[in-house]
């Protein structure tokens, strides 16, 4: 007997399995946060240079300012009308002068000089860290470092709380992720200087989501092989609730360390998750603590109305989960050219999924209003895809999703380059079009890859996909600044030209990706590469039986979020 034969007579997803998901579903609701929160913190928004000496220096125009910034500052070709200004370099003069006296001939004595301080546009931000510590112009480059290096944290927290939970379990892994992501979380907020920053976002990456992490799995342990899937994509649902919060509390609060905080200090509340979840019953079992197991099984039957007689768990007729390691996905052309194929799709995916939202303060007149809709498509897509995903199969759906993210994001160029300004909506309509295929995306490659992989070997392969698909996350900030270094129209339409271009690639790949749909899952390295000549099972409950087969261990290691 596995598992999942109790799970069925257990009820897959009863009353306490109902209870204990939601619970376990909320931390996602700060994953979201935080897996964007450096979005807004180290925003730029419009700034120009500060002029030394002069009092009162704001980026608003004042009428009694306005000679002295046109005769200080260096405007922008063709934007005289619109008062923009260089934001990184201004006129130095070679002696001390008397702005409001300044005339347009001064500036023949005056040269081309770097500016140190700037003054920005409080419009939508009091402040953020990228204001507050400079890291405009030629540091601008730094704020793409820091999301970098918080996916990096991701990555280390995939790995490391991983290991961690299958060794300690998962209620201790909880316990301590939630303790560092607090401290971590608050004492970023209070960060005094760039590199001290850096440190703390590392660890805030790992701890939120090795929280996330123990979360999916813990609450899909519990849950039946045919209520996977869709609990599984359910959580996605309580990340976008997470976006919108953040959206607004960045509306209300306007500075990133309120904001900051404004996140970190509800997540104090899942320190007290320790007398609220049981430990994992699965991983119980798994090492040998039948007893403890037993009695949260019985706890479970008697909340779900269950009766029984017997004991559930008996380790001589429990059969052991079979094994494999990561390098037989390689052992032959089939295998390495699937796997190659799924890997290209997770680091694309991750890439527009995030890269696309990065890019979405600058497609709209406001930032927080573009973020929320970035995030409101999240809740259709997830959606759609429960909806499609038995309907349409994991190829074609797949395949649909990476070309109406791709083909969205790249027909931005038309009205970015032909139509600027009074286009920006239907440039933003695009791009929202691209994460809404970018998210639904997500939940189809994450069950592809499940079912594609065979049993000895997918707990590698769903945590080597896991992991792959951080470098899409590691490059997603680079793409979306990209456009800051060819500037123009050009510019601003060059990181959702290489987001599409990236997501029709993907797509098409994947329709050379066997179906999965009412299939048999492969359960050996044989199986896996005479998989697509295989014949569809007579019935879809034979795909759930064979879907039960998957060890939920892998499931550690997966996740957009």
């Amino acid at each position: 007997m596995k598992f999942d034969d109790i799970l069925v007579q257990l009820g897959e997803f009863g009353f306490y399995q109902k209870r204990l998901y939601i619970l376990l579903c909320i931390p996602s609701i700060s994953t979201g946060c935080y897996m964007m929160m450096q979005i807004v913190a180290m925003q730029a928004p419009e700034h120009r240079c500060k002029i030394a000496g002069y009092p009162n220096d704001t980026y608003a125009i004042q009428n009694d300012f306005h000679r002295a910034l046109v005769n200080v500052t260096i405007p922008l070709p063709g934007d005289d009308s619109s008062q923009k200004y260089d934001m990184c370099n201004t006129y130095s003069y070679p002696a001390p002068v008397n702005y409001s006296d300044l005339a347009a001939s001064d500036k023949d004595l005056a040269s081309k000089a770097t500016c140190k301080q700037w003054v920005h546009d409080k419009t939508e931000f009091e402040e953020t860290f990228a204001t507050q510590h400079g890291l405009l112009c030629s540091d601008s480059l730094k704020t793409s470092h820091s999301q970098m290096l918080f996916y990096v944290g991701v990555l280390a927290g995939d790995l490391g709380f991983g290991m961690l939970s299958d060794y300690i379990g998962r209620k201790k892994t909880f316990a301590i992720t939630s303790v560092v992501l607090v401290a971590s979380s608050v004492s970023a907020a209070f960060a005094p200087e760039f590199y001290s920053f850096l440190m703390l976002e590392f660890i805030v990456g790992a701890s939120i989501h090795g929280l996330f992490m123990v979360c999916c799995v813990h609450g899909l342990e519990l849950v039946g092989p045919s209520k996977r899937i869709w609990a599984g994509i359910v959580i996605h649902i309580f990340f976008a609730i997470g976006l919108v919060y953040l959206a607004g509390v960045g509306y209300l609060l306007r500075h990133w360390k309120w904001i900051q905080l404004a996140v970190a200090i509800p997540c104090s509340f899942y320190m007290l998750y320790w007398w609220f979840i049981p430990e994992s019953p699965r991983w119980l079992i798994s090492q040998g603590r039948y007893d403890e197991a037993e009695e949260i099984l019985q706890r479970i039957a008697k909340v779900n109305k269950v009766e029984t007689s017997e004991r559930f768990v008996d380790e001589k007729t429990l059969d052991a989960p079979e094994g494999g390691q990561l390098w037989h996905l390689f052992t032959s052309k089939v295998l390495f050219f699937r796997t190659m194929i799924l890997f290209f799709n997770w680091i694309v995916v991750s890439m527009v999924y995030y890269g696309v939202t990065m890019h979405a303060g600058k497609l709209s007149d406001s930032f927080f209003f573009g973020f929320f809709l970035m995030a409101l498509v999240e809740f259709p897509a997830g959606a759609a895809t429960i909806a499609l995903l038995d309907r349409w199969g994991r190829q074609k759906l797949q395949c649909a999703c990476m070309l109406t993210a791709g083909i969205a994001c790249l027909c931005t160029i038309f009205p970015v380059l032909f139509g600027g300004d009074d286009l920006m909506p239907l440039t933003l309509t695009l791009s929202m079009i691209g994460k809404f295929g970018a998210a639904a995306a997500f939940g189809v490659i994450y069950v592809f890859s499940l079912e594609l992989y065979p049993t000895i070997v997918r707990n590698g392969g769903m945590g080597a996909s896991s992991c792959v698909a951080r470098f899409g996350g590691m490059a997603a900030p680079y793409v979306a600044q990209s456009g800051q270094l060819v500037g123009g129209n050009f510019g601003l339409a060059l990181p959702l030209v290489i987001f599409g271009g990236a997501s029709v690639a993907a797509g098409l790949l994947a329709l050379l990706l066997p179906e999965t749909l009412e299939r048999k899952l492969p359960e050996t390295i044989e199986d896996a590469k005479n998989f697509g000549k295989l014949e569809k099972s007579p019935s879809k409950l034979t795909l759930g039986l064979n879907a039960s087969t998957t060890s939920f261990t892998s499931l550690e290691n997966f996740t957009k979020l």
